[in-house]
């Protein structure tokens, strides 16, 4: 726990972030954001980090849209995302997006297409939360994900191309980082080392710090 980092709850509350901060799937217990929001509280002593989790285990890009809903968690990811942070920049202003996303969309019909549809999602949901410059962090798949299925690593490329198409967008490599023993979740240190990655590429398209 750190004394200046915040993380909205189920009931849409701020309360202390802590692991875990999602609570789409509890399997995965340990996430990137508490390290990533430490990270950023660290840099500058006078402000306050809220993390808006709205994480949607297991869910396909073609569900994050308007109206789009995932059977695996009964619920709407993208109208979901929107309505929690609305509510959250009721109290604070909206600094940026992480995206770590795409096993579900690792195979043949949807991989190629992957990349124009995580553009528009950007293009969609800079529009509707009224953030249009908003910074957009995505992450690549983990080393373990691609070995056992090598349509992610097309989805991986895709990733990597986002800085070229869209502005003020950065993509980290998760190349490195071990699973928990399930292929699919990242343990507890990848996790907190990829929430530091999340912040180091935050804090470039910020401008802000240099490479800290």
């Amino acid at each position: 726990i750190h004394p200046r980092v915040y993380a909205l709850d189920r009931s849409n509350q701020w309360v202390p972030a802590s692991d875990p901060i999602h609570f789409d799937k509890p399997i995965a217990a340990v996430g990137p954001g508490l390290s990533f929001g430490k990270v950023l509280a660290d840099l500058d002593p006078t402000i306050r980090v809220g993390l808006i989790p709205c994480a949607v285990g297991g869910s396909p890009i073609s569900t994050w849209e308007p109206g789009g809903y995932w059977e695996q968690t009964d619920s709407k990811p993208y109208d979901d995302a929107l309505e929690r942070t609305h509510i959250a920049q009721q109290s604070g202003v909206l600094k940026g997006m992480l995206w770590h996303q795409g096993e579900s969309d690792s195979n043949e019909n949807d991989a190629a297409l992957y990349l124009d549809r995580l553009e528009a999602l950007i293009a969609r949901l800079r529009t509707e939360l009224d953030t249009p410059d908003g910074p957009f962090v995505a992450a690549t798949l983990g080393d373990f994900v691609v070995s056992r299925n090598g349509w992610a690593q097309v989805v991986n490329d895709a990733l990597l191309k986002l800085p070229q198409r869209v502005n003020r967008t950065a993509c980290v490599e998760a190349a490195g980082l071990e699973h928990n023993g399930d292929n699919l979740h990242f343990d507890s240190a990848s996790a907190h080392e990829l929430g530091r990655r999340y912040a180091k590429a935050l804090i470039q398209i910020q401008g802000v710090g240099g490479s800290t």
